[in-house]
């Protein structure tokens, strides 16, 4: 198997995507997640740009990396300031990482119109920059930046940017699509020119603005770049960036390349749901190989055939990247189908009995009450084991209020709730604030159960959702709340419906927290 290199920006270019702001211990978190998986290189970020990134690189010595190896990243010296004086490469020598990735600008117009200055002056940029790292002992990857853009306008150019930084002993020259524009016949033709030209290893740095950074780089593999660039989920700037989690399963499990070695497979999925954790972001259901859709069946032809036969429906086992098979329920689906959806169950009621039966028609009833299953097992579950009698309750939630304050236009406002359990015979009354009832709520109970439970200090509310089912009764309407909960290993959904939207969110947000006790006792 040809190994490919694997280069993570998830801390770099990832930390450039909106909505995304890491702190120290974020990063460092994310490191150490990203060397279990066995990535090669980890760009870790600029310390050049900003302290928390020159703090970062001072505590990151700590860590015992096992895979990867840190890369600090940066820019060639400034136009008519010697490489020595130039501010930002000394900063690169504070990081005191093995590697560094430096950018040089590879499109003539960047070279003439934005950084202002003559072509010649920029190769002698990039030369100066890359042999004075190379003197240094750093392994030095030159990242060409606007590479394709350039080579389309200038090819001449755009290769003699290549030449240079090969010259002055860059150990990888990566083409970079900065603009995110290009389609795969071009990534292959072009990276198949440059790998001709060049005796060191090329590597492929895409982003996603026409939605091709995934194919764009499993082409240029299959045209001779022997390193991947990319950030684990696809965060990055605008559109983002190519996504790993998607590209080194399919090089590696489809087209027989080796990027990972092949026991931290069954991390990839596992992994994604840390990293989107720890950025503060929902991790979409629909991304390949980690998305909680990504091996989901809905009813019908579907649902019989990967069950008779799972590659019938599926291009790889869902195993294989640690994910698993999803069965979604919806109001024409059978016995069979419900009844692989209710794990929890076990072997206890089989698709021909009368159990089987009245289970059906308890989610018909349900769902023709507004209920709706097929994002939130988790409540379907806890509704089956109830009505089989199946079922004994952790904890009953006897009582709560909730407090709104409002002060001034644009002060930070607070919600206060006090909630009272009971488990067995004895009794707790918690109460703590948070932002905005359901918050409060879901604090509050967790704090009070977590005096009987506490393993449910590991779980955390990552997404809630209100949907109005009968909007022509207005403020009166029915509404079905979904909430979705991770202990930092699972994901689980719950659902809850009511005309108040308190009680069915504390209603979905106690099923949540049950259903992680379940799962605990079934372990």
């Amino acid at each position: 198997m040809k190994k490919i290199s694997v280069f993570d920006s998830t801390l770099r270019d990832g930390a450039q995507a909106e909505n995304i702001t890491f702190t120290v211990e974020d990063k460092l978190n994310i490191v150490k997640s990203l060397d279990q998986l066995g990535v090669d290189y980890i760009e870790a970020g600029n310390p050049g740009s900003n302290p928390k990134d020159l703090e970062f690189f001072a505590r990151v010595k700590e860590l015992e990396l096992k895979n990867a190896k840190l890369v600090a990243f940066g820019s060639t010296r400034r136009r008519d300031i010697p490489v020595e004086e130039d501010k930002n490469v000394q900063a690169l020598l504070t990081a005191d990482t093995g590697a560094v990735a430096i950018f040089g600008k590879s499109w003539d117009m960047h070279v003439t119109e934005i950084i202002k200055t003559t072509l010649e002056q920029n190769l002698e940029m990039i030369t100066d920059t890359v042999s004075f790292f190379v003197s240094k002992g750093k392994t030095v990857f030159f990242d060409a930046e606007h590479f394709f853009d350039g080579y389309k306008e200038n090819r001449e150019y755009a290769l003699k940017t290549l030449a240079a930084a090969e010259k002055a002993g860059a150990a990888c020259l990566v083409l970079c699509d900065t603009n995110g524009g290009c389609f795969p016949d071009e990534i292959s033709r072009i990276v198949a020119d440059a790998v001709s030209k060049t005796n060191v290893p090329v590597g492929i740095h895409c982003h996603d603005d026409v939605g091709c950074a995934v194919a764009n780089t499993i082409t240029a593999v299959e045209a001779g770049a022997e390193q991947i660039q990319g950030t684990y989920i696809g965060y990055g700037e605008r559109c983002g960036n190519a996504n790993l989690s998607a590209i080194i399963p399919s090089l590696q499990l489809k087209l027989g390349y080796a990027c990972i070695p092949d026991d931290s497979m069954e991390r990839l999925t596992k992994t994604a749901r840390y990293i989107a954790d720890i950025s503060n972001m929902i991790l979409p259901n629909s991304l390949p190989y980690v998305g909680k859709s990504a091996f989901a069946h809905k009813g019908g032809m579907h649902v019989d055939g990967v069950t008779k036969k799972p590659r019938s429906f599926e291009h790889i086992p869902p195993e294989a990247v640690g994910n698993r098979r999803n069965v979604l329920l919806s109001e024409v689906s059978g016995k069979a189908a419900l009844l692989s959806k209710l794990e929890l169950l076990g072997d206890a009621v089989s698709k021909d009995s009368p159990e089987a039966g009245s289970l059906v028609e308890l989610v018909k009833e349900l769902e023709y009450n507004g209920y709706q299953f097929e994002a939130a097992t988790a409540s379907l579950e806890l509704f089956a084991l109830k009505h089989l009698h199946k079922f004994k309750p952790f904890f009953e939630v006897t009582d709560f209020k909730v407090i709104g304050e409002r002060s001034e236009e644009g002060a930070h406002n607070r919600d206060y709730a006090m909630i009272k359990i009971k488990v067995g015979d004895r009794f707790e009354i918690t109460a703590d604030e948070g932002d905005g009832p359901v918050h409060a709520l879901d604090i509050a109970l967790r704090k009070a159960v977590g005096k009987f439970y506490p393993s449910i200090e590991k779980i955390r509310l990552v997404d809630y959702k209100v949907r109005v089912i009968e909007p022509r009764d207005a403020t009166a309407a029915q509404v079905r709340v979904f909430i979705e909960t991770t202990d930092g290993d699972s994901t689980w959904t719950t659902v809850s419906v009511s005309s108040d939207v308190i009680n069915a969110s504390l209603n979905a947000v106690a099923d949540s927290v049950e259903y992680k006790l379940l799962m605990d006792s079934k372990k």
